[in-house]
């Protein structure tokens, strides 16, 4: 059975370029656009992983994460933050509300891909977060 991930994102593209890629690499893709949305998908579907981005209208990604974390289902599965916001702060929020990764935007598609595989193996999300950067400044 594939591994079903949740990607959460309020820019079209992003989502649409996340979930070709994830389905190119075998796996099931559920979409959100709010932080609402994302809740009531996680509910229904159980996602193995959460990309989740932070800035959304409504319910931002940090309290989504948080309520997420909240439902013992949900205590474990691997979040990994996927935003603009670039600060240390934020990349320490994220970690202290119980991500595994934060990656910032752009990001290089084939390093997520790669992060994606290693954290769904079981693996650490180590040093692949730290540096998802595209090279040219845009997603590929």
């Amino acid at each position: 059975m594939a591994h079903r991930i949740l990607v959460v994102d309020d820019d079209p593209v992003i989502v649409r370029l996340l979930e070709v890629n994830l389905r190119l690499d075998g796996y099931e893709v559920e979409t959100a656009s709010r932080g609402e949305e994302a809740l009531e998908r996680a509910a229904a579907t159980g996602p193995d992983l959460v990309i989740l981005d932070v800035m959304m209208p409504g319910l931002d990604g940090w309290e989504t994460c948080r309520r997420l974390r909240e439902q013992p289902s949900f205590g474990s599965t691997p979040v990994v933050f996927l935003s603009a916001r670039a600060q240390d702060d934020d990349r320490a929020r994220g970690l202290e509300l119980g991500s595994v990764s934060y990656v910032t935007k752009p990001f290089d598609p084939v390093k997520l891909m790669e992060l994606v595989r290693t954290l769904l193996a079981g693996g650490d999300a180590g040093t692949l977060g730290e540096d998802l950067g595209a090279e040219d400044g845009e997603p590929r």
